[in-house]
This record gives C-alpha cells, structure tokens and sequence, in this order.
C-alpha cells in the first residue's frame, strides 16, 4: 500500500511537472504576443500622433477659412443692402416719374381746349390779316388806277 502511495505521489509529481512545462511553454508563446501587441501599439501611437498632427493643422485651416468666410458674407451683406437701396430708390424715382407722367397728361387734357381756342383765334387773326392786306392792296391799285385815270384825261 505504501507503493501505491509513492507510486501515486509520483504520478502526481509527474503530472504536475508536465502541467508546469505546458504552462511555461503558453506563459512564453503569451508573452511573444504581448510583445508583438507592443510594438503595434507603439506604432499606432505614432501614427495616431501624426494624424493629430495633421488634425491640429487641418483645425487651424478649417477655423482660418471660416472666419475669412464670415469676413466675406459681411461684405456681401452689405453690398446686397447697398443693391436693396439702389432697388428701393429706382422704384421711388419711377413713381416719381408715373406721378410726373400723369400730371403732364392732365394738364394736357385741361389744355387742349385752351389751346384750340388759340389756335381757332389764330386762325381768325390770320384771316382778318390777309383779308386786310388785301383790302389795303386793293385801295392802293384802285387809287393808282385813279391816278392814272386821271393823268390819262
């Protein structure tokens, strides 16, 4: 009974020797994997510290266009209120001008009597002029030809 006790004691120092050199062997091959999760880390680390790098710079152009973007739309919404008010004052001149437009038409509508009347009494003038011009002709030829009349007797 005493060999069995040994004999299973052994066993068991066996077994456990076996575990222990299993154990180291995965312990080693574990470790060869963190170390090569190290190094890939380590060059994410770096890359990621390049990428901010450029983040950072893109950041600073990004907010630079931005404000240059403003400075602009500022600019614009000014010369689109300049362009309303130049709108807003041709739209007053051409009310003006339809005021003026129908002023002009009435007073000519108020006129046209008035100045037919004019021109009828011009007209009239006119006749009274030839027809005295003619009567005075006809006096000076008549008292002419009295003349001659009486010359000739």
């Amino acid at each position: 009974m005493q060999i069995i006790l040994y004999l299973s004691v052994a066993l068991i120092a066996i077994a456990f020797f076996v575990l222990v050199i299993f154990l180291s062997t995965t312990l080693k091959s574990f470790q060869v994997t963190l170390t090569s999760v190290s190094k890939t880390l380590d060059g994410l680390e770096k890359q990621l510290e390049g990428v901010t790098a450029e983040t950072t710079i893109l950041l600073q152009k990004t907010n630079a266009l931005a404000d240059d973007l403003k400075q602009k739309s500022e600019s614009l919404t000014s010369v689109v209120e300049s362009v309303k008010d130049v709108g807003t004052t041709v739209t007053k001149f051409n009310g003006t001008l339809q005021n003026i437009t129908k002023n002009v038409d009435k007073q000519v509508e108020e006129s046209k009597e008035k100045i037919s009347q004019i021109v009828q009494w011009s007209n009239v003038i006119l006749e009274l002029r030839d027809k005295w011009q003619l009567r005075k002709q006809q006096k000076t030829s008549v008292s002419l030809n009295e003349g001659k009349k009486v010359r000739s007797h």
